[in-house]
Order: C-alpha cells, then structure tokens, then sequence
C-alpha cells in the first residue's frame, strides 16, 4: 500500500503543473503573437522607407543617372564649381544641400583640396542646367523635407 504522503505529494505536483500550464500559455501564445505583429511592422517599415527613398530621387532630382560601362563620368573643375555656384546665387551651404555634401565640402573642391566622388559629380552635372528660380524651388523643397 502506497505512503498517504506520497501520493497527496504527486497530487499536488500534478495540479500545480496543470494549474502553471494554464496560466503560461496564453502569456506564451501572446508572445509569439506580438512577435510576428513586430517583424511584419519592420517589413512594412523596410518597405515604407525604400518607396520614400525612391519618390524623394524622383522628386528632388538628385539621383545621377545609372552610370553604364561606356559613359564616362562627368568633368569636374574647381573653376567651374565655383562659377556654377555664383551663377546660381547660393551660398556653399546652399549648394552642398543641393549636391547632397556639406559647406565645407564644396570649400575643398573650390580650393582643390579634394575631389568630388563619381555620383556626386553626375549630381553637380544635374545642376548644370537649372536657374536660380529653380535652384531656390529645390532648396525649398529640401528645407521643408528636412522638417
């Protein structure tokens, strides 16, 4: 005959288990929802931002065009730089929120101190046949897509 302590102890192993399984699991299925909810946000988030990078390229005009084995990149010269950038009327911060590129940067280039990158001259190139009405139109658009 089994010890009466034996048995009450399973018993009540038994029930704490079932007891413990019915309050954990639901927190678990709640999980596992919430998990599956926050990786299809972050695909839609992925998503979101790729069409905004898109639309903004087409919007703004500031993606180069692909480049292809046979162009050759677009000439760049300090002078011309600088010749560009007074004919448009804007200051070298203005011109570097155009090209994408920072004050001091559109400095070195009219100073010689460095050189512009591939894409940033077909950007430049890009420019080239803009005014200043429209130049000021861009920069507007880039100040309050900034906000």
């Amino acid at each position: 005959m089994p010890n009466v302590g034996t048995v009450l102890k399973e018993e009540i192993a038994r029930v704490s288990r079932k007891e413990i399984r019915g309050q954990v699991d639901p927190t678990r299925k709640a999980t596992a929802q919430h998990r599956r909810d926050i990786s299809q946000l972050k695909r839609q988030i992925a998503q979101l931002e790729r069409q905004v990078r898109l639309l903004s390229g087409k919007v703004l005009g500031s993606r180069p065009a692909a480049p292809d084995g046979d162009a050759t990149p677009a000439r760049f010269s300090a002078k011309g730089l600088r010749s560009q950038r007074l004919r448009l009327g804007l200051s070298a911060a203005d011109f570097g929120k155009l090209v994408g590129v920072s004050a001091q940067t559109i400095y070195n280039w009219e100073h010689e101190s460095s050189q512009p990158r591939v894409e940033q001259r077909g950007r430049m190139a890009a420019l080239r046949g803009i005014g200043k009405r429209e130049a000021a139109a861009r920069l507007t658009q880039l100040d309050a897509a900034g906000r």
